[in-house]
């Protein structure tokens, strides 16, 4: 593929849309992440983007210079001033791709930070975990850049589906989405959490199963609970935006609020970390946290 692609932000995220790029044959990538210079890191970043062919930038601006995509993939609270690091290096032609889970407000405002560069900005909202799909993760598009990136992104096997003109919409889905998925995993971890202190969880999964009869809550128990143990810093800081966007609209975000505090309340616990691998066995799952909190 001859795109040149910049990655500002390499976590998992920009790693595995890479990756994936990769297998569809691109070869022009760059990357830059703050962490790149951060000691504390010890180089475990830059030594991911070598492994898998991806030139190591110097700051945002190196990155960025001469790229025809530009995908903007670091955490939500540092979307707009990431973005605005890269202004120097932007110009004409490029597409830029802002695919964090933040407000559309604060998509307008990044949109506005580049205008004066001729590069066109794409709201882009990732309907899905990244992990599955890679690069082919559904994403809902829109914005200056869109109509452009359209007959791009798909010769790259990237799945993006145009919504608008307008910066703001794409995420405006994502965000109310979010209030459901996002939500629902939170209540399944005080669920299943409250009644693990009764021994009651297998019954109370039967009871939502005869209520609900198309879902399999004892899949789902586990896979919910685990989205959050993994994800659960990002997804509260995501769901802070979500309240945020919430109440620009009009309405107190009491929901919106206590997911993201639920959500974080398990990232503070550090779960992960005391379970070791991965795993959706929703018993292990519940047992690790009881023991957090202890």
């Amino acid at each position: 593929m001859a795109e040149r692609i910049a990655f500002i932000g390499f976590g998992e995220a920009g790693q595995t849309i890479g990756r994936g790029l990769i297998g569809e044959g691109v070869t022009g990538m760059r990357a830059y992440d703050i962490l790149f210079d951060d000691a504390a890191d010890r180089g475990r970043l830059k030594r991911a983007a070598e492994t898998l062919g991806v030139a190591v930038a110097r700051d945002h601006v190196d990155a960025v210079r001469g790229a025809d995509l530009v995908i903007l993939a670091v955490t939500a609270g540092s979307s707009l001033e990431a973005a605005r690091s890269c202004v120097p290096g932007l110009g004409a032609g490029q597409l830029f791709l802002d695919i964090n889970s933040v407000s559309p407000r604060r998509k307008l405002e990044t949109a506005a930070a580049l205008a004066p560069t001729g590069a066109r900005y794409v709201d882009v909202a990732v309907m899905g975990p990244v992990a599955p799909y890679g690069h082919k993760v559904p994403l809902l598009i829109g914005g200056p850049g869109a109509q452009a990136l359209l007959p791009r992104a798909r010769a790259l096997g990237m799945s993006a589906e145009y919504v608008s003109e307008e910066v703001g919409q794409p995420s405006a889905i994502k965000m109310f989405r979010s209030i459901m998925v996002k939500g629902m995993e939170a209540l399944m971890v005080e669920c299943m959490l409250a009644s693990s202190e009764y021994g009651v969880e297998d019954r109370v999964l039967a009871s939502l199963a005869e209520t609900y009869p198309g879902l399999d809550w004892q899949r789902l128990s586990g896979y919910m609970i685990e989205r959050v143990v993994s994800h659960g810093r990002r997804r509260a800081e995501e769901m802070r935006e979500v309240a945020a966007t919430v109440r620009e609209a009009g309405i107190e975000p009491l929901m919106a609020s206590a997911t993201a505090a639920r959500q974080q309340w398990v990232a503070d616990l550090g779960v992960g970390r005391r379970l070791g691998a991965k795993t959706e066995e929703r018993g292990a799952l519940v047992a690790a946290i009881r023991t957090a909190r202890a």
